[in-house]
């Protein structure tokens, strides 16, 4: 009999590292824009999310048919608050409250949302009404939140454009733009004080724009490199993704918040575009998207945050036919409206190996922009955007609810020069390789632990 019981507990614990891959992965989220009107029914797109390892979803509003389509999928939702409801929300409390009250309560908790961001990137807005009232709208909402009873189980945060940064190259010496930094601040002590994340939109697809070599192509696409030293931190940077967050690691880091984590909330690649476009094609979306669920499910996290995988959300769901600007505005989407895919990044529950291509794919619709790498790149659309290394803003909203800033990429980011130093996997320090061995090894035994006292008590009883 303690045979048969030592056999079950090891099937258990087998059945159990299984559960964790055959299941949706919560650090895998993607975006679900809606300007568009070739979109399938929101029941349709909850169904096709189950059948994928994404466990997330952002809106950029709060549109009741697709909370409520979403209900009792296990799907974590972050929805938003519209850029232009940030003013009475910040002055009137009990505006908070019915927002709160009409939008959130009546689908919470069968509608599994976790996070509210107020407003879409308003530090580069200039406009300085929306600015000064993002911190007080923030406040005013997790007090509603806490007087329902559920200010601990939704966050309340907002989401910034890389453009917030004035350096991030080499990424230990990533910094905030002075002329916003004492409003990130408070906006910071809030995300501190309640725990929610600091969300950031980082492309590398712009940086490579604004730098359009082929080694830059490489570094973008997590493809092989010479790669980017880091002097600061003799880190040696392989994908420009790691570089780019990592840099607003170091600039949280030098105001003071190590506590306050990352969440990406956009980054994406365009998979078509204009001629005079530089990056847009099928494989370059795909070798960015592939690699980077890859990267994620690796768990090598960054340099600088070994041993995790930090929660990114795809941009995008679907392509938005009605969005203004260039065509690759319109070419994001990893899903066709018919609800199959574009390509095959890797999402599907089915197949969730590496279908990418490992050599760097240069369109040959490709044309050298700026005529120095260390011109910034200036968006051609109302999104925003970003440079080597940093990136985007988003575009207004197909619905009244979606936030003001939109529902794409694009807000280009002035970086100090195109060769920005990136950090490599490859390269990790023996440091960092060895904390992510103790987190497997102390992952694994806390499961055998687990297991042996699911059995021993048992034995003892024969």
């Amino acid at each position: 009999m303690a045979n048969l019981l030592q056999t079950s507990s090891f099937f258990f614990l087998c059945f159990f590292h299984l559960a964790l891959f055959a299941e949706s992965e919560s650090f895998i989220g993607i975006n679900y824009g809606q300007i568009a009107d070739n979109l399938p029914a929101p029941e349709a797109t909850a169904k096709l999310l189950q059948s994928t390892s994404i466990g997330k979803v952002r809106l950029y509003g709060s549109d009741p048919v697709i909370i409520k389509a979403l209900a009792n999928t296990g799907v974590g939702i972050m929805i938003g608050v519209a850029n232009g409801d940030i003013p009475p929300m910040a002055s009137d409390p009990n505006f908070a409250k019915g927002w709160l009250s009409s939008k959130v309560l009546p689908f919470y908790p069968a509608s599994k949302i976790i996070v509210i961001n107020v407003g879409n990137e308003v530090m580069l807005s200039n406009d300085q009404n929306l600015m000064t009232n993002l911190l007080p709208a923030m406040q005013n909402l997790q007090n509603a939140l806490n007087e329902a009873s559920i200010g601990g189980k939704i966050k309340v945060s907002t989401v910034h454009a890389m453009a917030v940064l004035k350096q991030s190259e080499p990424p230990s010496s990533g910094s905030f733009d002075p002329s916003i930094t004492d409003l990130l601040k408070g906006l910071l002590e809030f995300n501190k004080a309640t725990g929610s994340p600091f969300a950031v939109n980082p492309y590398p697809y712009f940086a490579y724009q604004s730098d359009p070599r082929p080694d830059t192509l490489a570094f973008c696409l997590f493809q092989p490199n010479s790669g980017r030293f880091d002097a600061g931190t003799n880190i040696k940077y392989t994908s420009m993704f790691d570089a780019q967050v990592d840099a607003v690691r170091s600039a949280l880091n030098a105001l003071g918040f190590k506590e306050v984590e990352i969440v990406i909330a956009e980054t994406g690649w365009p998979y078509k575009g204009d001629s005079n476009e530089v990056g847009p094609s099928i494989e370059n979306a795909k070798a960015y998207n592939g690699n980077l669920i890859s990267h994620l499910r690796s768990m090598v996290g960054t340099p600088l945050m070994p041993g995790i995988s930090v929660d990114t959300y795809l941009f995008a769901l679907y392509d938005e036919n009605l969005k203004p600007g260039p065509t690759s505005e319109r070419s994001f989407g990893l899903f066709k409206p018919d609800l199959t895919m574009t390509y095959d990044a890797g999402l599907s529950k089915a197949n969730s190996q590496d279908p990418m291509p490992k050599t760097p794919v240069t369109p040959s619709n490709t044309s050298m922009p700026p005529s120095s790498p260390k011109t910034p790149v200036t968006p051609s659309s109302p999104e925003t955007p970003m440079t080597p290394s940093l990136p985007k803003t988003s575009m207004p909203p197909s619905s009244p609810e979606a936030p003001v800033t939109s529902s794409s990429p694009k807000t280009p980011v002035p970086s100090s020069s195109p060769k920005t130093k990136s950090v490599s996997k490859a390269d990790l320090s023996a440091a960092q390789l060895q904390s992510n061995i103790n987190y497997a090894v102390q992952f694994n035994l806390g499961v055998l632990v687990l297991s042996q006292i699911l059995w021993h008590p048992m034995l003892h009883m024969l």
